[in-house]
This record gives C-alpha cells, structure tokens and sequence, in this order.
C-alpha cells in the first residue's frame, strides 16, 4: 500500500518482551545523542528479540533519493561504503517508497531484490519515519527462507518508530554541534588570517588551518595571471607534502577553471563522470573548487581533492565558499603589503629627491627691499608636505607674497601644492591683486577638481613705494598685525580654494608705517599638541610677536619655530608648518 503515514507509532498487539525492549530501545535513545553510539545500542537490543544475520540502518539523502548504510553488522566494509539504493528499488527502496514494512520470506522469489549479499534468502525492512517524512529504513537479512514472521515485522516497526525519532534528534544535535565548532573555528581562522601579511606564509597557514575543518588529501591554490586568462599554481600540497606544479589552466577549462569562469563553488563528486576534469591527479576521485573574489572579482580558486568518492559535501562547500571570501581578502591585503612594501623601498629613495627637489621649488632667498625685511620658514611633518609660500615681485616695486597649506599631507599633497605654485606662476605677469588671484587660482583648481583636495592660501600684496599691503584670505588662520604697540588680528577670511566655483573673496588694505609687523602662518603651527593634548594655539602666537614686537623678522621666525618645537616635544608632528613674516622700514616715497 503507497500513501501518506502519519507518524504516530503503529498500533500493534506487543508481542512477548515487546514492551521491556521497547522501553529499552526508549532509554537507549533517549541517554544518549551520539548517532554511532545509539545505532550500535540498538542494534544490540534488536538481536536479543531478532536473531538477525546482517543488520543496516540505511538513512535517506533526500536530495538524491538514494539510501545510504550508516551503521551495519555483517555487511563487508567495502560492500557497506559503496552501496547507494534509489528509492523504489530493491526491498528497502521499496519500504520507503511504500512508507510501510516489507518482509520477503524468500528473495530468490522476487524480481525487485537487490543481490547485494550472496547467500540472503529473507529480508526485513522497515521505514524509518518522522513526522510524516521518511528518513531511513531498518532493514535486516538472513540466510533461511522463511526467517522472518509477522511478529518480527510488528516488533521491528514499534521499534522504528522510537528510532526515527531518536535518530532525528541526534542528527540534528550533531549537525548543531558541528555548525557551531564550525563557526568558531571560522572566526578563529578569520582573525589568525588577517595577522599574516606573507603570500607564501600566508598560504602555507590557510592550508594547515583549512585542514582542521576538512580532512582533505590535495589541497591547492591557483592565483589570477597579470593577462586575467589563466590561473597560475601558487601553493599545493599533496598529502601534507609541498609540491611544486608548474602547469597553468586557462579560465573556462578545467574544474578549477570553470569556479573561476562562472564566480561560485563546484562539487563534484566522481571527477570521472565529470567532463570538465583533467586529469592532473591519478589518485583524486572527488573535488571540490571555490573562486576567491574580491571586490567582486576573481583573483584565484582554492582547490580541495580527495582519493575517495563523494567525500566532499554541500556542507563542505558551504564552509569552502565561506572562507574563501575571507581567504581572498587576506590574500589581497598580504599581495597588497608585498607590493606596497616593494613601492615602499622605491618612495624611500623618491621621497628623499623629492623632498630635495620640494625645497628647491620654494624661493632660493628672501626677496629684498628698500622698506621691506622678509624671513620664511617651511617645515614638512613628513619627507615631503603640502604647504608652501612663495614671493612675486610685481613691477613699480610690488611684492606679491603667498602662503598656503593644502588639505592632506605627504607626496599626494606636495604634488597638489606644486600644482598650485605652477598656477600662481601662471597668473603673476598680468599682477592680479589678492582678491583677483585667489578667485583666479579658485577657477583654475575647479578646471582640475580632484575630490578631497583643496588649498587654503592667502595672498598679500606690498608696495613699497606706498608702503601699503593689500590681504586676501581663503580658510588659513587669521594673520597678526603688531603696529603702535598693540597687536590684533587681522579678521580676513574665506572659503579655501577648489571647492566652490562662486566663492568671493575680500580684500583689506593697509596703510603701514616703518616698524610695522605682518605675520602669516599656516595651521600647522596652531594645531601642534604636546604630550597632554594640549594644542599651541593662536594665544602663544600672538604673546610670541608682541615679545619680539621690534625684533627682525628673521628673528620672530625662528623664536615662534623653537616654541612650537619646545611645546611639541617628544610627539610625532601632525601637520605641516609655515610661518611668513615681513617688517616695515624706512618711510613712505614716490614712484620713479
């Protein structure tokens, strides 16, 4: 009879012993979630009652419909690892087709018998059945005709439905148990990879660490070529045992290659059947590959082999595809190090010119004037820096003068600032003023936008025939006016340059007299922290410049730099730092 059966327990009459077997069979599975340890438990129980000759419990892969021997007594090792029986087929294919026992008294009798075992004349099997689904068969066989009775039969499916149960929940404790040290080992694996910054030490730990979760025989790892065509050999061992493989596989060809191709994990369980295989390995009969992708682009496959049929399972993939996202990750950031680390060696050479060839860029000397006395400072928190100042001579004895500080630091901005300098150079023989050459440096950046990158510069011109100085300010710190005595800020502002194309800029004028200080500096100098956190900020600035009120410009520099590095001392420099100074002497004359 084929038809839906509930899962509740057959309703037989208990035949003699039935019932202490049964609460044996109920304690048995009830004390214990070991799987192995239940089937060979209740193997025993069931001989007591059932003088069986071969016993199997045979559990169902639903995904193939085939019935597999998960424990066995008298079946060959051998016969028991290769037996696969469909549903439908044979007497346990049958029993769980039919959802119901079948007791065949004599096989030689029946043309759906399966001649697994030589000598079998009578064969018991009954379904194994949990809430309405089959999940295996109990199936046991002798060498009389006639062996088995209805008894036994009644006996068997009493006890089936106590196992199915018990088989259930086992399964289902061990497949939990197993996901979670599954998931902890992961985790380990994921925190042990990102430690190594080695390729090859790198590979040579994943293959130890992927062994703890799958007990494969030939493990490999393939990169990406430079041409992106073909997978290359960068790692394999073969049974513990490194070996070097020199054959590359194109993408498309191979099992490897196609994991590679098509971006996802491929099982396959007899590469014999499989005509994507090469045959590179006589001894593997299963497979397993995952692609490594990184940033949604394959960089290489792990490769996983083994000498037995079908040992790899989805659970295996699952876990593989997993860490193989991981694996990629790591293996680029330890690809990234090495090639970082080599780029590395070079910059410490180029940085070295460059920052010869950076402070070659910035004024060979202080320009000189009647009524004028300059002094410049510039020094860069790393080899190179991002500010910079200039000096313009004008015609009619005009001085453009510029300081600025550009967002970042290191070479990408030095390379902006030379960048800025170039476009101020640019500009200087139509003598813009302050205002006019800051919104014409703003248009030409906003020409070259580079995101994340702008400059703040103020630009100040001086006539030194009229001794007057105009300012313009786009986002530097407020430059400091010390005249009669007093000092105070000069409140110029504005939005830094090669961020918004409609920025405006102001223009102050001022009208100096000799003994007349201006002082320029970049953020670097304010921003500068001690060891407690404590910034140098604006007030030191300005106490420094009242201090040396009527010292030379040269002098200010220099004692506003030796208290920066006082306060400083002991911490890295953050930042770059500029300061830009100019007196006034002698007076006020007319134009030749």
């Amino acid at each position: 009879m084929i038809g839906d059966v509930e899962s509740t327990e057959p309703q037989y009459a208990l035949p003699p012993k039935a019932e202490p077997l049964l609460i044996e069979v109920a304690d048995t599975l009830s004390t214990t979630l070991d799987l192995d340890t239940a089937l060979r438990r209740v193997a025993e129980l069931v001989r007591k009652v059932i003088d069986y000759q071969i016993f199997a419990i045979m559990l169902l892969n639903e995904k193939t419909q085939e019935l597999r021997i998960r424990f066995q007594v008298g079946h060959k090792r051998e016969v028991a690892e290769r037996v696969r029986v469909k549903v439908g087929k044979g007497v346990t294919g049958l029993a769980a087709q039919r959802r119901e026992a079948v007791l065949v008294n004599d096989v030689t009798q029946a043309d759906y018998y399966i001649d697994a075992v030589p000598n079998v004349r009578s064969e018991l099997a009954v379904p194994l059945i949990v809430k309405n689904r089959v999940i295996g068969v109990i199936d046991i066989e002798a060498e009389q005709a006639g062996y088995f009775q209805e008894e036994h039969k009644r006996l068997l499916s009493l006890i089936a439905s106590r196992m199915a149960v018990g088989i259930e929940n086992a399964r289902l404790y061990t497949r939990t148990t197993k996901q979670a040290r599954t998931l902890l080992l992961m985790n380990e694996i994921a925190r042990e990879l990102t430690s190594i910054l080695n390729v090859d030490e790198l590979l040579k730990h994943i293959a130890e660490l992927l062994s703890r979760l799958i007990d494969y025989q030939i493990f490999s790892v393939l990169l990406l070529d430079t041409t992106g065509t073909k997978l290359e050999h960068r790692f394999s061992l073969r049974f513990q045992e490194n070996t070097q493989l020199k054959h590359d596989i194109a993408i498309g060809q191979g099992i490897v290659g196609h994991a590679a191709r098509d971006k996802h994990a491929i099982l396959v369980s007899d590469v014999s059947k499989d005509a994507r295989y090469f045959a590179l390995n006589p001894e593997t009969k299963s497979e397993l590959a995952a692609p490594l992708i990184y940033k949604d682009k394959v960089i290489g496959v792990l490769d996983l082999e083994h000498t037995r049929k079908g040992f790899f399972t989805e659970d295996h993939q699952r876990t593989i595809t997993t860490l193989a996202a991981q694996i990629a990750i790591a293996l680029e950031n330890a690809r990234l190090y090495e090639e970082l680390a080599r780029q590395e060696r070079r910059l410490d050479r180029d940085l070295s010119m460059a920052r010869e060839l950076q402070f070659r860029l910035l004024p060979p000397k202080h320009p000189k004037l009647q009524n004028l006395d300059v002094a410049a400072k510039f020094m860069p928190a790393r080899a190179i820096g991002g500010d910079l100042y200039d000096f313009m001579h004008y015609s009619m004895d005009r001085l453009a003068l510029i300081i600025g500080d550009v967002s970042g630091k290191g070479a990408p901005a030095a390379i902006y600032a030379a960048l800025v300098s170039g476009i101020l150079r640019s500009h200087a023989p139509i003598e813009p003023g302050p205002a006019e050459m800051l919104s014409a440096v703003n248009f030409s950046l906003g020409e070259r936008r580079i995101d994340g990158q702008f400059v703040s510069l103020i630009c100040a011109l001086w006539d030194d025939v009229n001794l007057t100085l105009h300012v313009s300010n786009s986002g530097l710190p407020r430059p400091i006016y010390c005249h009669d005595g007093k000092t105070e800020i000069i409140e110029a502002t504005g939005l830094p340059l090669g961020l918004f194309d409609d920025a405006e800029y102001d223009e102050f004028k001022f009208q100096a007299k000799p003994g007349d200080l201006f002082v320029f500096f970049s953020d670097g100098i304010l921003d500068a922290r001690n060891k407690a956190g404590d910034l140098f900020g604006r007030h030191r600035v300005e106490q420094i410049v009242a201090e040396n009120a009527t010292a030379s410009a040269e002098c200010l520099v220099h004692s506003i730099f030796q208290a920066v590095e006082s306060h400083a001392s002991g911490v890295e420099t953050f930042d770059d730092q500029t300061v830009v100074a100019i007196r006034v002497s002698g007076s006020p004359g007319k134009r030749t």
